[in-house]
């Protein structure tokens, strides 16, 4: 997404979370209450065992490619993600950007057994408790989006809440922040934020700056089988595909091609 667009769509979020009154500390104690959650990060470290993971992503358009499939059933979708072999689900939850809603994710979530990533810009404490109230097992947290100090506290609640965080980067300086931060599970999004263009070099070199414990996650243009096999490769234990997969006539078939790629061992100079 581009620099503009990120910008737009914060600013409307950061406007949402100012106007936002409800007491935190009442969602907080709802969401603690909740049943536990299914363990996004584990079922990724357990699939990547056996070659890549996928996360397959529902969302019905974009501020920059415009409609996906709008009409698309989240659940049908959900389960055609699952008969591929997809070992998690992103939804997309911003509705005037992406055309989304808590309700596509409560739907995929209900069918299929597959851990869901709440996919939204969380800019306050109240978006991560509505992840979780929402029934999400993951939040995304954007590092370009967020100071030091709000990664730090949205990481630390998520922990409290039972919610895995895939921390989004797309330089080196911002992965040395969600290191620093105590993230465990890390996207590197190929997309430059400010001209759209896909870095490759970028992605494959960002990987071997991760410690191994860090969950490796490469998201944005992963077109195809031979682009997840050059992930997987460089050492990503997953990959976050969109578009590619939302667009696809046999959604199912466009799974089984991305995952299972041989993963390479990541390092220096990469």
């Amino acid at each position: 997404m581009g620099g503009t667009y990120l910008s737009d769509i914060l600013a409307a979020h950061r406007a949402d979370a100012v106007a936002d009154r409800r007491d935190v500390d009442e969602l907080i104690a709802r969401a603690v209450g909740l049943p536990p959650t299914r363990g996004f990060r584990a079922a990724l470290v357990e699939d990547a065992a056996g070659g890549l993971a996928v996360i397959a992503e529902i969302k019905r358009r974009s501020p920059s490619k415009g409609d996906l499939d709008g009409a698309l059933d989240p659940a049908e979708v959900a389960r055609d993600y699952a008969a591929g072999g997809a070992s998690c689900l992103s939804v997309l939850t911003d509705g005037p950007h992406f055309g989304g809603s808590a309700g596509d994710l409560v739907a995929a979530r209900a069918a299929c057994g597959l851990p869901v990533l709440r996919k939204d810009f969380t800019v306050s404490r109240a978006d991560v408790c509505d992840a979780r109230i929402m029934g999400a097992d993951a939040v995304l947290l954007i590092v370009a989006a967020l100071e030091d100090p709000e990664l730090l506290e949205m990481l630390g609640l998520a922990g409290l809440l039972g919610l895995d965080a895939l921390v989004e980067v797309h330089d080196e300086d911002e992965l040395e922040r969600a290191v620093v931060a105590g993230a465990r599970l890390v996207g590197v999004n190929q997309r430059d934020l400010h001209t759209f263009a896909l870095d490759e070099a970028r992605a494959e070199r960002l990987v071997g700056l991760l410690p191994p414990h860090v969950v490796a996650v490469a998201e944005s243009g992963v077109r195809d089988g031979p682009d997840a096999a050059r992930l997987a490769g460089a050492g990503y234990q997953a990959v976050l595909i969109g578009e590619t997969l939302v667009r696809s006539e046999d959604r199912s078939r466009a799974v089984k091609e991305m995952v299972g790629h041989p993963i390479g061992v990541r390092g220096p100079g990469r």
